[in-house]
């Protein structure tokens, strides 16, 4: 699912910045994107990288690194790249994807010469909701605050990342 929002002309400065390709990330095995065009056009969504059964244990970070090189293709270049800096995972399981992820996206970015920086989860969400332990469920709150309709807390993470980028202008790009 992916949803579409533009920045108005009557938006502050600080959030037109100049044209470039951003790309927000929230890595795990559904990752959220929030992509913003170098028109301004914003689009958002999911996509899974879980394995199938018949897939070996390097298939969803082979699938990964094809699937930001057809973001780039088709939206990019991409001119810089934020993602959710996670510290602490729940489950071992998901902190190995995590740290597989992220090393996929920082070599892939590193060869490209996109720069690309890590917000903290508190971040995020303070710039969000205005509270940095906010829930799920506030982040997509937040989300559909702004003219967007997330299909999960995912998405709704990366969409938050992405505005946070645009509106501090983020530090990389």
């Amino acid at each position: 699912m992916n949803t579409q929002a533009q920045i108005s002309d009557d938006a502050p400065a600080s959030m037109l910045g100049r044209a470039q390709t951003i790309l927000a990330l929230d890595l795990g095995t559904i990752t959220g994107w929030a992509l913003r065009g170098y028109d301004g056009l914003i689009t958002s969504g999911t996509v899974s990288f879980k394995p199938s059964r018949f897939d070996g244990g390097g298939m969803r970070y082979l699938r990964f690194q094809n699937w930001l090189s057809e973001m780039d293709r088709l939206s990019g270049p991409i001119s810089a790249i934020y993602f959710e800096e996670v510290r602490r995972h729940i489950g071992t399981d998901a902190a190995h994807v995590f740290g597989g992820l992220m090393a996929v996206l920082t070599a892939w970015a590193e060869m490209r010469g996109v720069p690309y920086q890590g917000v903290p989860v508190g971040t995020i969400k303070q710039s969000a909701t205005g509270r940095g332990n906010a829930s799920k469920s506030m982040m997509i709150d937040a989300a559909r605050a702004r003219g967007f309709d997330p299909r999960d807390d995912n998405e709704a993470d990366a969409i938050a990342i992405l505005f946070w980028a645009i509106e501090t202008g983020g530090g990389v790009a």
